[in-house]
């Protein structure tokens, strides 16, 4: 018998076992192309990423070893597997995951492989999940071009094992082989499939899916001897194994070369890669837009090309914590903003001109430096889980939505290129409340499997002039803003949040400026009249959010904000502001990863104020296409509609219409 089991075995080309992909995702929104799930767990919203590294595996008959590990901060995910220190193996199956769902069913996984040694079969599969995430999500994953034919698979969030060929919706049980390698399957437990019943990849590419899972048991087999386990090896399938061996010769030894490829490209990456902990996520936009229509203020623009490129250098320094370093350019800023055909308005009619329209791709920079290309540092935070709390320190270009969840999929991209096209119809105005520097602090409440999901609680303190040690500046006393949020979803498809925020504004700031990012004293939205201050004030705001997703492609989000503001020196400073609007987004609406964005509603205003005319309500009317090229390009064209802008029907309604190209790197 001995004899015979070698025989059989020493021909074997067996070097490589299944890869298998299984995709995983969270909400959001919108930079993830999936049809998202409401969630409302405490997020940094923006970019994450996470990578393991296993080494130095060696002399082992065989491995089998999975290894995941939450993660605690979302947007941009990536699963980075690095193997090595393996050489001269028999077979080595590798299977690497990335928890990523893209469009056009194309998914992508970096997998490195060098160095293998001694090893007769090694198995290893890494994961990492995230825990924490805003309904949206943005994805940039890097393939080998050797494991080009081994994506595309599945759509199910587990990775569990399947054990019976019969659960491979896509393996024809009337072939021979289907009934021999069944019974190898379910007699030694070899492979490991998709738990969603497929077992498909590239239609053409069967026998070689089929050769890798050959290829399993094969490793299983072996592995029996070797340990001395080979009495349980039955004599008839070493004669099953020989002839499906031979039936599958040429795909086996292909699966050999294609090893031999990623050996040599995994050694040249790892010799020149960036950095062991530090990701790359960029983003450029190209932006056509003009005013439509024969109307005043269409007559006073003309038609521009603007851009903004952002690169965000992700730092991990223990796998579960990100530092974010973000440098960004643009020329779309203040100084280069449409003249919507409104007159100055307030005391001596000197404040400034409205706010209403704001695209996100004109934020860029800070202080308004967004309007030549110059480069700036524009976010530099760091988050950490300690303890049961996720903390959240920013050191400048901080906003409240970097912590809170905004409860509103598909249209909120964190200004970014691939959600709506203007700040309002991203998010509640009332997370643009102040910003800069400062921290937060998120707690989980209660856990998860009944109607009542995890409940969040968010708080947060952000200062405007934390750098700046002047009388009435720096990080207590200049202008700031504090906000407090409850957040909780209602099964899986509801979501709710309530939020509140504290702020104090000096004379000459504006109520919704981010944080002064688009210019000193101006908002990024609504009118003068909800904006500008004459003195020194504060403010309280109220907000709530919600959003209901009527199925895994529908989704129905809105929010509405009360700023009470009461001035401290000069009376005209005590006003009411609202703000509310709501939307419905469909999602892979013409294509998988496309979205179809309709938005409405009334950007801050104020009403009746004392020494500012303007008694009209603005409102805003919002149409987007999504149009997703590629995994990293998309094309979003779109139209603005104001009317009674600056709070007077005496303006002509106004019409912006956008050209929008994103490329995400």
């Amino acid at each position: 018998m001995s004899n015979l089991l070698w025989k059989s075995l020493v021909v074997s080309p067996a070097v490589l076992g299944a890869t298998l992909l299984v995709s995983m995702t969270a909400i959001a929104a919108p930079n993830s192309v999936k049809s998202e799930v409401v969630k409302t767990e405490v997020s940094p919203t923006k970019a994450q990423e996470a990578s393991t590294s296993v080494s130095e595996l060696a002399n082992s008959t065989a491995v089998t070893e999975v290894a995941q590990q939450p993660e605690t901060f979302p947007q941009a995910q990536q699963t980075k597997v690095n193997v090595s220190g393996l050489a001269n193996s028999t077979a080595v199956t590798k299977v690497a995951q990335n928890t990523q769902t893209l469009s056009n069913s194309q998914q992508q996984t970096e997998v490195n492989v060098s160095g293998l040694a001694n090893s007769t079969a090694v198995t290893k599969v890494a994961q990492k999940s995230q825990t924490l995430s805003n309904s949206q999500q943005q994805s940039e994953v890097n393939v080998l071009n050797q494991v080009n034919n081994y994506s595309n698979e599945g759509n199910n969030n587990s990775v569990s094992q399947v054990t019976s060929v019969s659960q491979f919706s896509d393996v024809q049980p009337t072939d021979w082989a289907f009934q021999a390698l069944q019974s190898l399957v379910e007699r030694y437990g070899c492979i490991a499939g998709y738990p969603n019943g497929t077992f498909r990849g590239n239609r053409a590419l069967t026998r070689y899916e089929f050769a890798a899972g050959l290829n399993a048991c094969l490793d299983r087999v072996n592995e029996l001897i070797a340990t001395a386990t080979s009495d349980i090896v039955k004599k008839e399938d070493l004669g099953t194994l020989q002839r499906l061996q031979e039936e599958f010769a040429s795909e086996l030894a292909s699966l050999r070369g294609r090893v031999d490829a990623l050996e040599s490209r995994t050694a040249e990456i790892e010799a020149n890669q960036f950095s062991t902990t530090t990701k790359l996520v960029g983003e450029a936009i190209f932006a056509l837009s003009d005013t439509l229509g024969d109307t005043n203020a269409g007559k006073n623009n003309r038609t521009v090309l603007q851009d903004r490129v952002r690169l965000d250098f992700q730092t991990s320094f223990t796998g579960r914590d990100v530092l974010h370093t973000r440098i960004s350019a643009a020329n779309g800023g203040f100084n280069n903003r449409f003249d919507l055909g409104t007159a100055q308005v307030g005391p001596a009619g000197g404040q400034r001109l409205t706010s209403e329209g704001t695209q996100t791709f004109s934020l860029s920079g800070i202080n308004g430096s967004n309007s030549n290309n110059s480069v700036n540092l524009d976010w530099l935070g760091y988050y950490v889980p300690i303890g049961p709390a996720n903390v959240y320190i920013v050191a400048t270009g901080g906003t409240h939505s970097d912590y809170a969840p905004t409860n509103n999929p598909y249209f909120e991209d964190f200004d970014g290129g691939n959600g709506a096209l203007s700040t309002f119809a991203s998010r509640n105005p009332i997370y643009n409340i102040g910003g800069g520097a400062g921290g937060a602090v998120s707690f989980k409440l209660g856990k998860g499997g009944g109607i009542f999901r995890p409940s969040s609680i968010n708080l947060g303190y952000l200062a405007s002039d934390p750098n700046n040690p002047g009388l009435g500046r720096g990080i207590a006393n200049g202008n700031y803003a504090a906000l407090g949020q409850v957040n909780f979803n209602i099964g899986s498809r509801v979501a709710l949040g309530a939020t509140y925020v504290h702020g104090y504004h000096k004379g000459g700031s504006a109520i919704f400026d981010q944080g002064g990012f688009l210019q000193p004293g101006t908002g990024i939205e609504g009118t003068a009249q909800a904006n500008r201050l004459v003195n020194a004030a504060e403010s309280n705001n109220y907000g709530i959010e919600g959003a209901f997703k009527l199925s895994d492609k529908i989704s129905i989000s809105g929010f509405g904000t009360y700023s009470d503001v009461s001035g401290k020196i000069d009376r005209r400073d005590n006003f009411q502001a609202w703000t509310y609007g709501g939307g419905i987004a469909l999602a892979d609406l013409g294509k998988k990863g496309n979205v179809l964005g309709l938005f409405a509603g009334a950007e801050p205003y104020a009403l009746n104020r004392r020494g500012f005319s303007g008694s009209d309500t603005p409102i805003h009317v919002e149409g987007f296409y999504k149009y997703r090229v590629s995994d990293n390009i998309s094309v979003t064209p779109g139209v603005i509609y104001l009317t009674s802008p600056g709070q007077s029907s005496n303006n002509d309604d106004v019409f912006i219409g956008t050209l929008r190209t994103t490329f995400t790197f």
